[in-house]
């Protein structure tokens, strides 16, 4: 009986050692100072600045959380990452990104915070004002849904063409309804419109893409949508903080953003883009 006694006592024991990692992971993540660590999906690595800064804050709060950044190539995967449970935040993408994510993959994710407006504007090569553009000219846009879209509502405001209104914050060039230039507009590669210029007689890509090719995302423009985040028409192009919806009220999460909406954050956002990219948040 007492080897049997022993024998079931070693048993539970392993059990215990085996369970107690699990548990532990289980409960959030802490590292080996108590500190307990997030893990913010972002894509590239040009915001670790700005994460650096969260992360600083959180400390001068006396909040024992801190961000750990997993970087993507591209947003997409990110989502699933999110939604798989790999990674406990996003902010990487605009409020149409995620809710075109949402509608074609039905992920539960909610908003938690607004961090920036990233200005989508037009460039040109051979003219300096949308005025000088001609019946028959060629206009290059993105490829990819959201910043097509976005591009499109972009000529829409500039009036040069006019859009189904029903087709919300992703219209798609069939979408057109009014085009009194008759103007080509071809999708293109977003990160070779630059580049491409001289081919089109204007061309409308992310501001990534126009520092890239250093030029200036506001003052190299040919035209220039407002750039305050309180305009209602920049509404779906402000990039968010993004939880799983049944973990949007973590007190974590509310500590990171309100780290994020301060003074420091909007002052290493002016000194990292130079003024290109806009705080989406009062501070």
């Amino acid at each position: 009986m007492k080897k049997g006694n022993r024998f079931i006592k070693v048993v539970l024991l392993l059990a215990l050692l085996i369970s107690i990692p699990a548990f532990l992971s289980a409960c959030g993540n802490k590292n080996a100072s108590g500190k307990q660590v997030v893990k913010v999906g972002v894509v590239g690595t040009s915001d670790a600045p700005i994460w650096k800064q969260v992360n600083q804050n959180l400390k001068k709060q006396g909040s024992k959380v801190r961000v750990k950044l997993v970087s993507f190539t591209d947003g997409v995967p990110a989502n699933q990452a999110q939604a798989n449970k790999d990674i406990d935040l996003t902010a990487f993408q605009h409020y149409a990104f995620l809710h075109q994510e949402e509608k074609e993959k039905h992920y539960k994710f909610k908003v938690v915070g607004q961090t920036y407006l990233v200005p989508l504007n037009v460039f040109s090569s051979k003219i300096k004002s949308l005025s000088q553009i001609k019946n028959g000219d060629k206009i290059a846009i993105p490829n990819n849904v959201t910043n097509a879209g976005r591009a499109l509502k972009v000529l829409e405001t500039a009036g040069l063409i006019k859009l189904d209104p029903s087709k919300g914050n992703t219209p798609a060039i069939q979408d057109i309804t009014q085009n009194k230039h008759h103007l080509k507009i071809i999708q293109v590669d977003p990160s070779k419109i630059m580049n491409l210029l001289p081919d089109f007689t204007a061309g409308i890509t992310n501001s990534n893409f126009v520092l890239a090719a250093k030029k200036d995302p506001i003052k190299d423009a040919i035209y220039r949508v407002s750039p305050k985040y309180s305009d209602p028409k920049n509404k779906p192009w402000i990039n968010v903080i993004v939880a799983r919806k049944d973990e949007a009220n973590k007190a974590a999460y509310k500590q990171i953003v309100k780290a994020y909406h301060t003074a420091s954050v909007a002052k290493e956002l002016e000194k990292l883009y130079s003024g290109v990219y806009t705080p989406a948040f009062k501070y």
